[in-house]
């Protein structure tokens, strides 16, 4: 993360109340801080906290002069997190009666309780300990209680603990002396297996199994087998007794092979069915996995499969995945009773609406599509873009401003928390910020969260609109929500790369809600989310500096070398945007995958047959948002359409004068029908966890 973006950001926003110096009060009596840092403030504390990440007391002569500032207890909280295997208790709680509620007191107290633990000082533990602080510190404490002989009252200290699929490894000496005490009764035992098996924790099974009476050991061991290694569970499942705990096993066991190899098992299940008497649930569960991952590898069989469901065995997956199976081939009538069986909330939904229409208008019952087309296109939606471009009307997207309220953003402003986090996020914490952004909005009133969200709008914060700005009527304010943030130069890198500024800047939004230090569980970083091994190879193949992975959280070099990642997925198939953001999402190999199999399908038909859920929604998030800053960015937009070429077709870019479909509230053909109520677009909640992969549905 660099810092000086944002502080540069932070620079250039709008001053409140210009002239006004306002007191704050920190959260310990002792101490006070200025509601706004300097420029000068924020670069001495930027070179304070560098010298403070080293540890020692060097850091406290660059702060000099930085006592009243109010981010001042972040420096000596760094000192001594890096200090913690040399620190004592006194120093510890000086600083926490110094600075009693501020977060860094918080982490500290957490830290160093950790540390007492690894140095087994369980008298100093015990002091300063307080419940609440997670799993693995109630779990030290409970061992605290063991170092002074006390014994465990399963109530009391483990029925909480209890009832987790799984712990962190401090509480493995708890649960062994539990066991040692004659806590771990069978039932207690089995009944944490359930919470886990239902959870897919193998290991935990696996480690609770060999507690159980031997015969009910076996059985633990193989509904561990089961979920950790379904296929030799499936090789021997034909020797297993024919008992309760068995057919959970088998259940189990078939249930993870068909995610895997859905033919596998497929002959597994014929040969075990005879052998087990499974309950009617049971058999519904691994007819409704067989089912569905035939139906992912799009089988002959599937949608046969999955239209003769028992009952009991269907769920919302499966009926949904029969409407894809059936668009996928084309089979407009079997599409259409798909599309019947859906459960009345899946038949509201705009994707389901939309294709409802599409199959009634292949039919030849253009008629009763029209309307169902004219409901749809109301909404500022993928879907509602695509059904605006089938009846040929305005886009319907309706934005609302937020009124100034003076005085409430002077109290905001003048809050302690929130005070922080601008700071943090000035001096380019963000992580930091974000934390103390959450704290001191735990519980406000939906108006206080979004007029704070509006104000780190305007101090360039731009994640915290968006996260703070999604749901309800805030979602009409598209400026907040989708920022242009000209400075980081997305028109100019998009344009040098050869792809348009409105896909550039909808990647951005999709990947990371413009949180530049966002960083994904597979390494992805900054707001394009590139792998540093990715980003490298990029820079390589066109001839740009490249200085490592920590230099991608920094805006500019982030942007430069996404824009040419996307132009190298876009070429790879013809230029189209939709299937290069497929590619972006899920990896090329893939995508050609799915080419290869489907690739006759139309744009909309094909990206409803992506096996993969989020590449699904990531396609149709980055569509929608397209249009959304095409729009904001040129007043109108090119249709939805346009960006979506078919298969063999070259995607060429927009030349200057190209016609761009109007954009009104609401759409002119559907005055009466559209309030401007409908919602504003498709997406997700916003995840603080950026862009880590959302879970595939179904997942291999």
């Amino acid at each position: 993360m660099v810092p000086a973006p944002a502080s540069r950001r932070a620079a250039r926003s709008l001053r409140l109340l210009a002239g006004v110096v306002l007191a704050i009060c920190g959260a310990a009596a002792t101490f006070t801080a200025s509601a706004e840092g300097t420029e000068a403030q924020r670069l001495r504390f930027r070179q304070a906290y560098a010298v403070a990440q080293q540890g020692g007391d060097a850091w406290k002569a660059q702060a000099a002069g930085l006592e009243g500032y109010v981010l001042f207890p972040y420096l000596e909280a760094a000192a001594l997190e890096h200090d913690l295997r040399t620190l004592d208790r006194a120093r510890v709680d000086a600083y926490l009666a110094r600075y009693p509620g501020l977060i860094p007191a918080a982490d500290l107290r957490r830290d160093f309780l950790g540390e007492l633990a690894r140095r087994k000082d369980w008298t100093t533990f015990s002091a300063m300990y307080q419940p609440g602080l997670g799993d693995s510190l109630s779990c030290f404490a409970l061992q605290a209680k063991l170092a002074r002989n006390e014994p465990l009252v399963f109530d009391r200290d483990l029925a909480d603990l209890w009832k987790k699929a799984s712990l962190p490894n401090a509480c493995d000496p708890v649960i062994a002396a539990a066991h040692d005490q004659g806590l771990l009764t069978p039932e207690r035992l089995w009944t944490r297996i359930q919470t886990a098996a239902e959870a897919g924790k193998g290991g935990t099974v696996a480690s609770l199994a060999p507690w159980l009476p031997p015969e009910d050991a076996i059985a633990a061991q193989r509904i561990a087998q089961a979920l950790n290694d379904p296929a030799s569970a499936l090789r021997t499942a034909s020797t297993w007794p024919d008992t309760p705990r068995h057919r959970q096993a088998v259940t189990l066991a078939l249930q993870r092979m068909a995610r895997k190899q859905s033919t596998v098992a497929d002959a597994a299940w014929s040969t075990l069915s005879p052998r087990f008497s499974l309950s009617e649930q049971q058999k519904g569960a691994i007819e409704n996995a067989l089912a569905l991952f035939h139906a992912t590898d799009f089988d002959e069989s599937a949608l046969e499969r999955l239209a003769t469901l028992p009952p009991g065995a269907q769920t919302d997956a499966a009926r949904e995945w029969r409407v894809r199976v059936a668009l996928a081939r084309q089979d407009w009538k079997s599409a259409l009773a798909a599309l019947d069986a859906l459960g009345e909330s899946q038949k509201d939904d705009g994707e389901w609406r939309y294709f409802r229409a599409l199959v009634l208008e292949k039919l030849g019952r253009k008629g009763e599509a029209q309307p169902i087309y004219r409901s749809v296109a109301q909404e500022a939606t993928y879907f509602g873009f695509l059904a605006a471009d089938r009846i040929d009307t305005a886009y319907a997207i309706c934005p609302s401003s937020m009124a100034t309220d003076e005085a409430r953003e002077a109290a905001l402003l003048a809050d302690p928390g929130l005070d922080r986090a601008f700071e943090l996020y000035a001096v380019g914490l963000q992580k930091l910020g974000r934390r103390e952004w959450t704290a001191a909005l735990a519980g406000r009133d939906a108006d206080t969260q979004r007029l704070a969200a509006d104000l780190a709008f305007r101090k360039g914060w731009y994640d915290r609109a968006v996260f703070g700005l999604s749901s309800g009527d805030a979602l009409r304010l598209y400026e907040q929500r989708f920022p242009l943030a000209r400075q980081d130069g997305v028109v100019e890198q998009a344009s040098q790369a050869g792809i348009e500024a409105p896909w550039a800047y909808a990647i951005i939004r999709a990947e990371s809600a413009w949180m530049s230090d966002a960083r994904s569980g597979a390494d992805a970083r900054g707001l394009m989310q590139l792998l540093p091994g990715t980003a490298a190879l990029v820079a390589k193949r066109n001839g740009l500096s490249w200085s490592g992975g920590d230099s991608l959280y920094e805006p500019t070099t982030n942007i430069v070398l996404g824009t040419r990642y996307l132009a190298q997925m876009a070429a790879r198939y013809s230029g189209a945007p939709w299937l290069a953001s497929a590619a972006y999402n899920a990896g090329p190999n893939k995508v050609d995958q799915w080419v290869e199999a489907r690739g006759t399908l139309d744009p909309d038909l094909f990206v409803a047959s992506i096996p993969y859920k989020e590449t699904r929604e990531y396609v149709a998030r980055v569509m929608a948002f397209a249009v959304i800053y095409d729009w904001r960015l040129n007043g109108n937009a090119l249709s939805i359409g346009s960006r979506m070429t078919r298969l063999g077709n070259t995607y060429s870019l927009p030349s200057p004068g190209a016609v761009r479909k109007p954009v009104a509230c609401p759409a002119p053909a559907v005055a009466k029908a559209a309030p401007p109520t409908a919602p504003a677009v498709m997406e997700p909640a916003p995840a603080e966890a950026s862009s880590a992969p959302a879970p595939q549905e179904p997942q291999r």
